[in-house]
């Protein structure tokens, strides 16, 4: 994925990254962390603001800064390059509240087709682990259809219909 992101820096391991988020409420440090779990070949991927005063990651602030997905595509950069030094591993990842699980989730979902090139994704739904898989998936073969016309027939009684009646009025386009 060529997203815009953030300039990285790393630690020799690379299992903590630091970038500089910059938006509206100005610069603003970011750390993410790939922590070892209890089961081997399993890291946590722990993300947040730099507290200034002490370095500790602080995850439940909300920055604001107007970035989120140049900020979303600097994180999944660091997890490229951590899964390039560990091939193999496996990444966990959620948010620190409902809300940021969702703005994620949201974020994965957009570039769901270009993770999947490069990743096994799983989501969590009931206790259990399920694959992820695009609604739809870009097939090139059908690009040869885009300026025809296929439904010749339906498509001239749709637009007989239309200059009879017109759209119907709704609130949103009247």
């Amino acid at each position: 994925m060529q997203l815009e992101r953030y300039e990285l820096k790393a630690e020799q391991s690379l299992k903590v990254f630091e970038f500089t988020s910059e938006g509206s409420r100005g610069r603003i440090s970011k750390i993410v962390q790939f922590g070892e779990t209890n089961l081997k070949g399993l890291f946590n991927l722990a993300f947040g603001d730099k507290d200034p005063t002490t370095g500790e990651i602080d995850d439940a602030v909300v920055s604001n800064n107007n970035d989120s997905d140049k900020v979303l595509a600097t994180v999944v950069a660091t997890v490229y390059s951590f899964t390039k030094k560990y091939p193999g591993v496996w990444v966990y990842a959620t948010g620190s509240t409902k809300a940021r699980t969702r703005l994620y989730r949201m974020g994965l979902t957009k570039y769901l087709i270009e993770i999947l090139e490069d990743f096994d994704l799983y989501g969590q739904r009931l206790g259990d682990w399920e694959p992820k898989s695009p609604i739809v998936r870009v097939d090139k073969s059908l690009e040869k259809y885009k300026d025809k016309v296929l439904f010749k027939d339906k498509l001239d009684k749709a637009n007989e219909m239309l200059k009879t009646i017109g759209l119907p009025k709704t609130r949103k386009h009247s």
